[in-house]
């Protein structure tokens, strides 16, 4: 009898071995997972990295020459096309997008996960029949219905498509800004240039009244006038020293640089000095429309609700759960197989349903209503363009003329038909119409700018990497 005892016995400790064998192969699931690593933010070092920041930047060079910008480094002069480039490698914004389209595509991954199985171990011992220990072991497989799993993965996948969207998005607006900041100090250098012209018109203008003055030519009013005019434009030169200086804080702003990196930078501004374009016909604005980053978005975040609605409806149809298990009772084997299903008697989902449904009704409300809003600004934006091109072509005939006045009135003086005086007031005139057509020029540059803002769609707008081309 000992002996029988004893053989039974070792066969259940081989048995027992086997069962933890089984649990050792679970645990080494486990080594296989991922590691917690150590990142430290410093805010210290963040600013210090980003005063670091150059346009001489080695990094820059090569994502310049990806997107086939190639020339002499250090760059000597700097365009919109290779001012965009920088600020698509250096700007944040863009490194947030990115980061959120990183997150979206993670999701992708959970959503596609299965279940994992879980296992119990339940040891039992008995206080009355020998060998005391009744090894349990219970598996638990679960089984997905109605194809959840399918509309989790379309829901993230439409969400990853959404981020990409708006990752273009923030890219435009990156861009844009940077044309709007360094339209605005093109616009300041060329109004402090003219009104430094003017005034020193205005100074000779005022020298030689004087001497009218003395000579009893004239009265002192006249001289008043002259030089309250002299201190106009005076101040007029301060508000546009002071447009340039905060445009190029602006613009270093917009590139995601310090300030300190634009010195000794010399920009190009021939995207300025070009007459604008036509305005774009019907059907291209109508493919804007339809085109716009944002507007693909929004169609991509509505088609997310519709799978996330879809999601909820198969919820109300409860998944399977698979019990098989083992138990080693007094040396009998013993199998057991059970079936496990979640009864929908008290709750159907009813509330998860309805939530579903009304987010898909506010996506697309908000669709529509960013779509209408789009057609607006499309459309005034065209009227505001024509207006603005209208006048500018105005202004430049009006300066045009002047300057013929100016050409006449120079041999006028050279024959002695009229004064030093006379001919100053023609230049003059010539110098504030070429600030009215200055003027008008940069207003049609904005407006043709406000036209691309609500087009999304230059002639050519730089590639925009989905991967921070600055990453280690």
């Amino acid at each position: 009898m000992h002996n029988v005892f004893a053989c039974r016995s070792g066969i259940r400790v081989h048995r027992v071995a086997d069962v933890l064998l089984v649990v050792g192969l679970a645990g080494t699931v486990l080594v296989g997972c991922a590691r917690f690593h150590q990142r430290p933010l410093s805010a210290t070092k963040a600013a210090a990295d980003f005063e670091a920041r150059s346009l001489a930047d080695a990094g820059l060079k090569t994502f310049l020459e990806t997107n086939h910008v190639t020339g002499e480094w250090p760059r000597r002069l700097w365009d919109f096309n290779a001012l965009s480039l920088a600020a698509f490698y250096f700007h944040p914004d863009l490194d947030v997008a990115r980061a959120q389209l990183v997150s979206a595509r993670a999701a992708g991954i959970t959503a596609g996960a299965r279940p994992n199985p879980t296992v119990s171990l339940a040891p039992t011992y008995d206080t009355t029949t020998a060998p005391p220990w009744i090894l349990g072991l219970s598996f638990d497989v679960p089984l997905e219905t109605m194809g959840k799993r399918g509309y989790r993965i379309a829901q993230a996948a439409h969400k990853s498509d959404a981020a990409r969207f708006n990752l273009a998005t923030t890219a435009w607006h990156v861009r844009s800004r940077l044309r709007k900041s360094l339209l605005g100090l093109y616009a300041g250098g060329e109004s402090e240039t003219l009104f430094k012209n003017q005034e020193a018109i205005q100074a000779e203008s005022v020298r030689l009244l004087e001497a009218q003055l003395q000579a009893g030519a004239i009265s002192p009013f006249e001289v008043t006038q002259s030089r309250v005019a002299l201190n106009q434009t005076r101040f007029a030169l301060h508000d546009a020293e002071k447009q340039a200086a905060v445009a190029r804080v602006q613009l270093a702003e917009a590139l995601g640089v310090p300030l300190a990196a634009l010195n000794g930078v010399e920009l190009t501004f021939d995207e300025f000095k070009q007459s604008p374009d036509a305005v774009p016909d019907a059907i291209a604005r109508r493919q804007a429309l339809l085109n716009r980053a944002d507007i693909r978005a929004g169609l991509a975040e509505y088609a997310a609700s519709q799978s996330a609605l879809q999601l909820e409806i198969a919820r109300q149809y409860p998944n399977i759960h698979l019990n098989p298990g083992y138990q080693l009772d007094q040396t009998d084997n013993k199998w057991t197989l059970g079936l496990t299903v979640e009864l929908p008697v008290l709750n159907q989902k009813q509330g998860p349903i309805a939530e579903a449904e009304a987010r898909r009704a506010e996506v697309a409300a908000r669709f529509t209503a960013l779509q209408a809003r789009v057609l607006s600004e499309i459309e005034q934006a065209v009227a505001g363009y024509r207006a603005s091109v209208k006048k500018a072509a105005a202004a430049q005939a009006l300066n045009h003329e002047l300057a013929e006045q100016l050409r006449r009135a120079q041999g006028m003086l050279e024959a002695g038909e009229i004064s030093r005086i006379e001919l100053a007031q023609r230049e003059l005139e010539l110098t504030i119409a070429s600030l009215a057509q200055q003027a008008a020029l940069v207003n049609a540059q904005e407006s043709l700018g406000a036209l691309e803002d609500a087009m999304q769609s230059p002639a050519a707008l730089p590639a925009v990497n989905e991967q921070s081309p600055r990453a280690p």
